[in-house]
């Protein structure tokens, strides 16, 4: 008589899977009181209470890390890409003037794989760490025949708080108000296609140094988080605006805060271009303007503030050691990002 056909021939093994959700239980436990449960049931519990706040509003968003999570899961850069799909994440709330309180992540895979999946919990965990917040679990899927195994597919999801009185909408934007930069280290998560392309048609590129570093260590560093850097200007009058820089560059993403009658006006010779920029442009012969609508050149995050604090949130700022400075200002216009001047390649 022969046996029957099983889970585990089918591709899942539940006993692997048991043995990392154990692996897991350990990278998420918390000392946060606000978690009220712990893994292994079918939710999160999260106490909604919100000492200090009049009025709290809950910010929501979701993210994944695009195909820079492919290159470097690649590279064995598990940890490396944790921190950019939280970062990025967080970045995406915090230009709301929002704290984050917990994130839920996704990990879809052809394959489950302990080592690998229990790195990755316990990397989002620790980046989750490292911005004040928790990672409260999420799921784990195994789906061999959908996705290759070796394959990882990651995603989460964030819940933040702000006061509603303290909410950046860019609404308090005025003409005037001066546009900041904050500088970004690398490409962050934004343009791996084109990188990724270009390493298979150049790929003398790979051995170029950028400042020092070898060309992979330079486009995998992970994605700057502001947050901590910007948390104590978030109730400042004078803070108007912030727009996250990720695909579409500067354009593409500040005026989707302007307020009706508005436009900025960015002077491209005052960016500082990150020499990266500069490798992948001269060694892709990448026109400019693609350049500008596929990646951040070097800004991370503008800031748009009224004029008479810019001195002083710039110092704040530098003092956090995030490096800003000023790149533009507000102008009468059509809800659009004008660019002057010529870029410093």
């Amino acid at each position: 008589m022969s046996e029957g056909f099983t889970y585990k021939q089918a591709g899942v093994d539940i006993a692997t899977a048991d043995a990392t959700k154990r692996e897991m239980a350990r990278s998420l436990e918390t000392a946060d009181p606000r978690v009220l449960n712990r893994l292994g049931a079918f939710a999160t519990l999260f106490d909604a209470r919100f000492p200090g706040y009049q009025h709290p509003v809950l910010v929501l968003k979701s993210e994944e890390p695009g195909s820079k999570q492919k290159l470097a899961l690649q590279h064995g850069r598990v940890e490396s890409i944790c921190q950019d799909l939280v970062n990025h994440l967080i970045n995406d709330i915090i230009v709301m003037g929002a704290a984050p309180l917990s994130v839920q992540d996704i990990i879809v895979c052809g394959k489950l794989e302990k080592p690998v999946v229990s790195r990755l919990v316990a990397g989002m965990a620790q980046a989750c760490r490292a911005q004040d917040c928790t990672l409260t679990g999420g799921e784990t899927s195994e789906q061999p025949g959908v996705v290759p195994a070796g394959t990882y597919l990651l995603t989460a999801s964030v819940v933040g708080v702000v006061e509603k009185a303290l909410i950046v909408d860019g609404s308090r934007i005025a003409e005037g108000d001066q546009v900041l930069a904050l500088a970004s280290n690398g490409l962050h998560t934004n343009g791996y296609s084109l990188v990724r392309a270009l390493m298979e048609r150049k790929a003398e590129i790979l051995n170029r140094q950028v400042e020092g570093e070898s060309f992979l260590d330079a486009i995998l560093k992970p994605h700057c988080c502001y947050f901590q850097a910007l948390r104590a200007l978030f109730a400042q009058p004078a803070l108007h605006g912030m727009a996250h820089i990720t695909g579409g560059g500067i354009a593409g993403n500040l005026n989707r805060i302007l307020p009706p009658g508005l436009s900025a006006r960015i002077e491209l010779d005052t960016l500082e271009v990150l020499p990266l920029f500069s490798l992948i442009r001269q060694v892709g012969q990448v026109p400019g303007e693609d350049m500008l609508r596929t990646f951040n050149v070097g800004v991370g995050m503008t800031l748009v503030v009224a004029p008479e604090a810019a001195g002083q949130i710039c110092g704040h700022l530098e003092a956090q050691g995030c490096r800003a400075y000023p790149i533009g200002r507000i102008v009468r216009g059509e809800q659009q990002v004008e660019y002057v001047g010529k870029v410093r390649w």
